[in-house]
């Protein structure tokens, strides 16, 4: 049987961080992506692939052949929440599972680091959506040195070894950073200071991770470098435009779905003779 050709979206092949060579965000401009067009145009667009979304989403759940895991990390104010409502808010939601990893519970901390990911892997079927993710484990541990240099370099390679683990199984691992700047964070986080119905988003603590932005962003760009495989690609998404952010996740997650080999099962023999009574 031929082999279907995989179809590739030019914008997709753009945020993909290269599988060779060097990579650095200083390199990456986060207010936006160049030749996008006009916001109200790109609502429209995001719109008619939302449609397209509805359709494929319909078909991997009917088959459950298939489940796709879409990662989301970045820096705090980076706009996870709202890229889940905003893109996957349109999806059905009896077939999207999201999933947030904050602080491990006592015991989450008996186990090994990746038991409580493994565990909200989603099933055939399925999209999920994990709202930080087993990256903290090598992006905290290492800022605030919580673990020892020589356990994060092989926890680089335990992670590889885990979603190879899950892509042979047909979970297709997708991973996003939304990319935004230093300055638009301070924005953001000023923002949640100015406007009352937003303090409850607000934590001071925020402020203490906002000094450790370099470590921060070499612990990023040693992420992206070591866990980029071919089985589980990283995009990185300049997020301090949104509607920028929100066309870019959908046509990644397009991508996926369309790159997939999804197809409605096959029907049950004999419909064609089926009579419904009145």
């Amino acid at each position: 049987m031929k082999k279907k050709k995989k179809r590739v979206d030019p914008l997709v092949k753009k945020l993909a961080v290269p599988l060779k060579g060097t990579f650095s965000l200083a390199d990456v401009d986060a207010s936006g992506i160049p030749g996008l067009g006009k916001k109200q145009a790109l609502k429209a667009e995001l719109k008619e692939i939302q449609a397209r979304l509805n359709e494929l989403q319909e078909i991997l759940f009917a088959q459950s052949e298939h489940a796709v895991l879409f990662v989301l990390q970045a820096m705090d104010t980076g706009g996870k929440d709202s890229t889940i409502r905003r893109v996957f808010g349109a999806l059905n939601p009896q077939g999207v599972r999201v999933k947030g990893f904050k602080v491990p519970t006592p015991e989450e901390r008996a186990h090994d680091y990746l038991w409580r990911v493994h565990n909200a892997v989603p099933p055939k079927g399925m999209i999920g959506i994990f709202n930080r993710s087993h990256y903290e484990d090598v992006l905290v541990t290492r800022v605030h040195d919580l673990v020892p240099a020589a356990e994060i370099r092989k926890r680089y390679d335990q992670i590889n070894a885990f979603e190879k683990i899950l892509a042979a199984n047909n979970v297709a691992v997708v991973k996003c950073m939304l990319y935004i700047s230093k300055d638009e964070q301070k924005r953001r986080l000023q923002d949640r200071l100015d406007e009352p119905e937003k303090h409850w988003k607000f934590n001071s603590g925020d402020l203490a991770e906002r000094k450790l932005w370099k470590r921060y962003m070499k612990a990023f760009e040693l992420a992206l470098a070591k866990c980029n495989t071919p089985w589980a690609r990283w995009y990185v998404v300049p997020a301090n435009t949104k509607t920028h952010r929100d066309l870019a996740v959908a046509r990644i997650l397009l991508h996926t779905l369309e790159n997939l080999p999804l197809k409605y099962p096959p029907a049950e023999e004999g419909l064609d003779t089926v009579v419904i009574e009145d």
